[in-house]
């Protein structure tokens, strides 16, 4: 064989050897809070993270699954003593302070008033003026509160679904996880709620899809493709989870002040933030406000940018977004 060759083989393998862990992109799946997750990261060293990355999703699956009945928020609402993890912590009083911010549309406290509608674990109950008046007694999150590190009820019956924040905040959770192992290019999905740093494995900024609002779930059409680096999305709307009764449609989107299912043009709610907890609770926040309500309160909040997909007056659908989120949009 060729001297020069040899040489060259050799060289070869010997770098090869001396870089046995070069760093590369690797994608990791699973379930998490009865839905899906979709990690994707460019690990330093080249190892797979999966194992590592689940046993911290079952950490947090521990504290905010109402599937799980040993969970931390299980044991709350069966008002069982319990020693409150300081992640459930800072997600309660996120959540509490984004109740207020949005006047209450946001409220973890609603769950009963989800489930009598259909749209929770348990049967659909006839409602009524009535039976709506009941169930809004045990709501309400200024009748539930934080105190040396336990919940304290103002009704034994009150209990709280952290769903629509505890996505969000899980993604943030997975990214510290990430960059605590090095990672510094990382896209972290779970049920629809984003969070990407860096770069991807082409070298490009993640690109994150908003669907169109269609009913039928098999149909995948895209509204926008947004550009996200450094920042989380969160997604919400009416167009897949509803039912018809006497001719009548009733969205899964309960507004927690009036009782009943909301009635108004906002299909779709897109949220951008610094972090996805936030986007998680707003998103969710302005599918209960409806469009020009949660514009005056997406301005008032540093940092955020919104997409709105709703009906105008003739059934068209029509999308509203702030000047930031244009900027962010793949042309």
């Amino acid at each position: 064989m060729n001297q020069r060759i040899l040489l060259f083989i050799v060289l070869i393998f010997t770098l090869q050897a001396c870089n046995p862990g070069a760093s590369k992109y690797i994608a990791n799946n699973g379930a998490i809070y009865g839905t899906y997750y979709s990690i994707k990261y460019e690990s330093p060293d080249g190892n797979n993270l999966q194992t590592d990355i689940d046993e911290e999703l079952q950490r947090l699956s521990h504290i905010f699954s109402h599937y799980d009945k040993e969970a931390t928020i299980t044991k709350i609402n069966n008002n069982t003593p319990v020693e409150t993890e300081l992640e459930f912590i800072t997600c309660f009083s996120r959540a509490t302070e984004i109740a207020e911010l949005t006047n209450g549309a946001f409220d973890i406290t609603a769950g009963p008033l989800i489930s009598a509608w259909g749209f929770g674990p348990e049967d659909r109950q006839k409602m009524t003026d009535k039976k709506v008046d009941s169930l809004k007694q045990f709501c309400g999150y200024e009748k539930i509160r934080l105190e040396n590190g336990k919940i304290i009820k103002d009704n034994p019956h009150m209990t709280i679904n952290m769903s629509a924040i505890a996505k969000g905040y899980t993604c943030d959770l997975i990214g510290e996880f990430l960059q605590n192992k090095g990672c510094q290019n990382y896209m972290v999905d779970i049920g629809g709620e984003v969070v990407a740093k860096g770069i991807n494995d082409k070298g490009k900024i993640w690109t994150i899809g908003i669907r169109e609002p269609i009913e039928n779930p098999f149909e995948n059409e895209l509204s926008a493709a947004l550009m996200l680096k450094n920042r989380a999305m969160a997604t919400s709307g009416n167009y897949l989870n509803f039912y018809e009764e006497d001719g009548k449609k009733y969205a899964h989107t309960i507004d927690p002040i009036s009782g009943y299912p909301v009635q108004h043009s906002l299909l779709s709610a897109s949220v951008v933030a610094n972090d996805c907890m936030t986007a998680d609770a707003f998103a969710t926040a302005f599918m209960v406000l409806g469009k020009d309500k949660s514009i005056e309160i997406a301005r008032q909040v540093p940092g955020m940018e919104i997409y709105f997909i709703y009906a105008d007056d003739n059934g068209e659908n029509q999308v509203y977004m702030s000047q930031g989120f244009d900027k962010m949009l793949r042309k």
